[in-house]
């Protein structure tokens, strides 16, 4: 019956869809609601140029009133001219438009500057929150790629120690070993399935995660991820400075600095006067003591605030605090990024060097597993030896599935603190929301530019 199953469940499984970490990237540019979310704030940053821009364009306004006096006031014909002329009419109708233009107002010179300034940092914010967001689906594919691999091993051994099993019972009922045996057998087995489905349940646990980043159902299987490639030559000071030319973050650090003494300057601006004109057009049904029912003025005003009980003076010790902690904030992106940068280099090669153990252990023991298996068929070692060895060479599988994992992602950690995950115009898909960043395939993720942060997804590992 669990053979049946098995096999029903392997039919299942082999008839999932293959998701390649390119497709998966590329569902997550597409599909991601993190990203959906921060393209909306970016379209909506970006109208600040316009709202900024407003104050400095023309404001044309017209209105319409209609009035129901208690009485009229008609001045009669022959007192002040040949026709009466009407000053209150009892319905009383009016209309006007007006259009006002600034003609010199330092402070909105400042705030259009800043505008600019604030769309480019709102885009830069973006491509970090993308980079984060791909940097998580990449870590989620590979931990889950290699699960379903440790999976595998998990069946393997399950297999053999369920021919095992079949063996020792026959050679029981032959009374050639001794019941201690068939039970040691029948209990590596009770217990391989046991590790089996927990290795199924954490699998499906870690695609549910994947699935969730790129809006997809978990019925898929995965295809075998290609190992990122990183700068193998580059010193620790190239790729520093690499990053630091690259990253979106330290970028916006920047430009917020240069956004500050732009806030700043808008302060000093607001010192001086401002100039303006408007023009007014009035149309009643009430002549007035002018004998027309038309009116118009064009008027030049000029402001200039002299003292303001000294607002000005603290919003210019405020903006100057400002540029002083915008400053100190894009030193510490920068010291931040070195020191990312150089602990990722570091950890990459740890785990590398994890990594070539961990294989060598597994060739010494698929030998040790081959001999013993030899000598078993000779007569020479016991089932119990055997048991182990198989024991041991499923273990020595799973723990370089694990340490290849480890690799994948602390190499993937330093492409995304080199930010290799960015790419693309924010400017282009928040004009059609949901495309993607023009990254490149996922197999070349230094060409590329993920979460949160969203938070940095913890790296997951394969369970035995």
């Amino acid at each position: 019956m669990s053979t049946l199953l098995a096999l029903s469940l392997s039919a299942a499984l082999a008839a999932a869809p293959v998701l390649s970490l390119d497709e998966a990237l590329e569902s997550a540019r597409q599909q991601n609601l993190d990203l959906k979310i921060a393209q909306e704030r970016f379209e909506q940053a970006s109208l600040a140029t316009r709202k900024a821009w407003s104050g400095y364009l023309p404001q044309v306004a017209v209105g319409g009133t209609i009035t129901r006096n208690n009485v009229a006031a008609i001045i009669p014909a022959g007192v002040l001219g040949p026709n009466p002329i009407t000053i209150q009419p009892l319905i009383q109708q009016g209309a006007q438009a007006e259009v006002r233009q600034a003609i010199i107002a330092p402070q909105l010179w400042a705030a259009i500057a800043a505008s600019y300034k604030s769309v480019k940092l709102a885009e830069l914010n973006t491509q970090t929150a993308r980079r984060q967001v791909l940097f998580g689906v990449a870590q989620a594919y590979y931990g889950a790629a290699a699960q379903q691999e440790a999976l595998r091993a998990q069946e393997r051994l399950l297999e053999l120690n369920r021919a095992r099993e079949k063996d020792t019972q026959a050679r029981f009922d032959a009374g050639t070993v001794t019941r201690v045996a068939l039970l040691r057998a029948q209990l590596d087995r009770s217990r391989a399935e046991q590790d089996l489905v927990r290795a199924k349940n954490a699998l499906a646990g870690l695609k549910l995660a994947l699935g969730t980043l790129i809006q997809r159902e978990p019925d898929f299987e995965l295809a075998a991820p290609p190992e990122p490639q990183v700068p193998a030559q580059a010193s620790p000071e190239d790729l520093v400075k690499q990053a630091i030319e690259a990253r979106s973050d330290v970028q916006a650090s920047e430009v917020g600095l240069q956004l500050t003494r732009i806030n700043k300057k808008g302060v000093l601006l607001s010192y001086l006067p401002t100039l303006g004109v408007s023009g007014v057009y009035r149309i009643a049904n009430a002549s007035g003591f002018a004998g027309s029912n038309e009116t118009w003025a064009i008027t030049f005003g000029a402001s200039w605030t002299l003292f303001d009980g000294g607002l000005r003076e603290a919003n210019l010790s405020e903006a100057s605090s400002r540029v002083r902690e915008a400053t100190v904030s894009q030193q510490l992106a920068q010291a931040r990024v070195k020191e990312e940068v150089r602990r990722s280099k570091l950890d990459l090669e740890n785990a590398l060097a994890n990594r070539a153990k961990a294989e060598e252990a597994l060739g010494l023991a698929r030998e040790s597993n081959r001999l013993t298996d030899v000598s078993f068929q000779a007569g020479v070692a016991t089932y119990l030896e055997v048991a182990d060895a198989n024991t041991s060479l499923t273990n020595a599988e799973v723990g370089f599935v694990s340490e290849r994992l480890q690799a994948s992602l602390a190499a993937l950690r330093l492409l995304n603190s080199l930010g290799s995950f960015e790419s693309g115009s924010v400017r282009k898909e928040a004009a059609e929301l949901g495309a993607q960043p023009g990254a490149g395939a996922a197999a070349q993720p230094a060409q590329q530019q993920p979460a949160p942060a969203p938070e940095q997804q913890p790296a997951p590992t394969p369970q035995p």
